[in-house]
């Protein structure tokens, strides 16, 4: 035996309309007075993953710039030292110790200008050697100046310079 169906309500939905609420729906209509909720199973947008700095790159960073200042320091610093001299350069210098006197190439019209460079040699010398070349070269020169550097070695031959 069958029981019948209750009174009013229908066993079945309506022809083409859908047992649950479609998607993106709230399954009850909007109460007037409360603010409108997106549904829990709405979909979230993705979001671009945050990108982060590493502890690697920020060191790589770091030595490059060491690097980049260091190279950059040699430079200035070097530019006017006495192996870039040439012959009527006026030199400066810089330190008072007689063995390592720190010459530098200056402007003759500088207050700096001590010295003026008679002649350059290219090789190896010391003590009496440096003053026989310097003789050969240069007549009226006062003071020899050798500088040694791998593979760059050279003598000065220098007079002071009047302004």
């Amino acid at each position: 035996m069958t029981t019948p169906p209750p009174q009013g309500q229908a066993p079945y939905p309506p022809q083409g309309q859908a047992p649950y609420p479609p998607q993106g729906q709230a399954p009850y209509p909007p109460q007037p007075g409360f603010p409108q909720q997106a549904a829990p199973y709405a979909p979230v947008p993705p979001q671009a993953p945050k990108r982060k700095i590493s502890f690697k790159m920020i060191r790589t960073i770091v030595i490059v710039v060491i690097a980049l200042g260091a190279a950059i320091g040699g430079y200035l610093s070097s530019r006017n030292d006495a192996d870039t001299a040439k012959v009527g350069d006026c030199m400066h210098r810089g330190s008072t110790n007689d063995t390592n006197p720190d010459l530098e190439v200056v402007d003759c019209g500088s207050s700096k200008a001590q010295f003026v460079v008679l002649a350059k040699v290219k090789g190896t010398y010391s003590g009496t050697s440096a003053q026989i070349s310097c003789e050969t070269k240069a007549k009226d020169f006062q003071y020899a100046y050798t500088e040694q550097k791998s593979g760059s070695d050279f003598l000065l031959c220098l007079k002071d310079y009047k302004k």
